[in-house]
């Protein structure tokens, strides 16, 4: 048997689900793989809640039992319950947070890459790009085998998708159909996350690393969907409340388009020229893009072998159940390399 021990940074819609999933199969692992998978550590951005493994009364026992925490008091109590095997995970959607695994620009990037070759450590991240969807292994297993990839298009964001889906066939107003998707826990908790085209230019530069580029997030041509007045200027609550000033620029979008068209939010990635770009487009509606329904994102990947008939990969792209079970996924990937190690 090999046990495997979580701390999990978010408890919000992504993390909870993913922390019921791990609940509901716990005892299948066990018995079948051999894995027994404990929970000792879970957090919020402020508050830690600290035992030997949570159980299905987890929630309870966060708000009466949870404490203030740092990263090192995460570090001590794994040390004094003698954890072997650990996986830290990332559901946050924390800003400060990331400053504790240093990501962000290209040397950074080599910095952590190297810093986890020297110590025989993984990091996955594959829901980062398609939730679910298995895009970033997709990705490095054709660039490893040799296998030339030229372009990457197509609509990476899940809750852009649902947006700009709904927008384009029916008649409800922009805000609506944005406030719609943020109740649904589409979005990020700040739509403008989403709307700036900050989260698709990252992912577009996740793939972009992926296939040996070293570019920055300022060289993604980005055509940000938020107005200045709307900007990082004015508070999250102020944004809801002005967000049908949005409602005039994108109907206008929307009746600028040819007959049988719709709109969509694309990255596209250009390797052979290293050139990055998110931009709002209009699609007829018979394309793939064009067709897309609900929240689904869709991954057009060109390449030497598939050139005029691109390998697409298309699904679910947003969602706190596809998203968690993705980074659940990872957590089987890291634990039965863990099981390989230890046989």
């Amino acid at each position: 048997m090999t046990t495997i021990h979580l701390a999990i940074f978010g408890i919000g819609n992504v993390g909870s689900t993913l922390i019921n999933q791990i609940q509901n199969i716990k005892t299948k692992l066990l018995t079948e793989q051999g894995l027994d998978i404990q929970i000792p550590v879970i957090t919020n951005s402020t508050l830690a809640f600290f035992s030997n493994d949570i159980n299905g009364q987890w929630e309870v026992d966060f708000e009466n039992f949870s404490e203030p925490y740092n990263v090192e008091d995460i570090i001590r109590h794994f040390k004094a319950i003698n954890v072997e095997n650990a996986i830290a995970i990332d559901v946050t959607a924390s800003q400060s947070f990331i400053a504790h695994y240093e990501t962000l620009s290209f040397n950074y990037y080599k910095k952590l890459r190297k810093l986890l070759d020297e110590n025989n450590k993984t990091f996955l991240y594959e829901t980062n790009v398609g939730a679910g969807l298995p895009i970033i292994e997709t990705i490095k297993n054709l660039h490893q085998s040799g296998e030339k990839v030229e372009k990457i298009k197509g609509v990476f964001s899940g809750s852009l998708s649902y947006i700009f889906n709904q927008f384009s066939e029916g008649s409800l107003p922009f805000d609506q159909v944005l406030n719609d998707a943020v109740s649904q826990g589409l979005t990020e908790p700040d739509p403008r996350e989403d709307l700036s085209g900050k989260d698709v230019a990252r992912k577009l530069l996740i793939l972009a690393r992926e296939l040996g580029s070293d570019a920055e997030l300022n060289d993604v041509k980005i055509e940000s969907l938020v107005p200045k007045q709307l900007n990082g200027a004015t508070t999250l609550q102020e944004f809801k409340q002005r967000s049908h000033e949005l409602n005039s620029i994108f109907e206008a979008n929307k009746s600028q388009q040819k007959e049988a068209s719709v709109l969509r939010y694309v990255g596209q990635l250009d390797v052979l020229n290293n050139v990055l770009e998110v931009k709002l487009i209009s699609e007829p509606k018979a394309s793939p893009l064009g067709q897309l329904k609900g929240s689904d994102a869709i991954f057009e990947i060109y390449t030497e072998s598939y050139n005029s008939q691109p390998l697409v990969i298309q699904g679910a792209g947003a969602g706190a159940q596809v998203t968690a079970r993705g980074v659940f996924g990872d957590i089987l990937r890291l634990s039965n390399t863990l099981i390989k190690k230890n046989a």
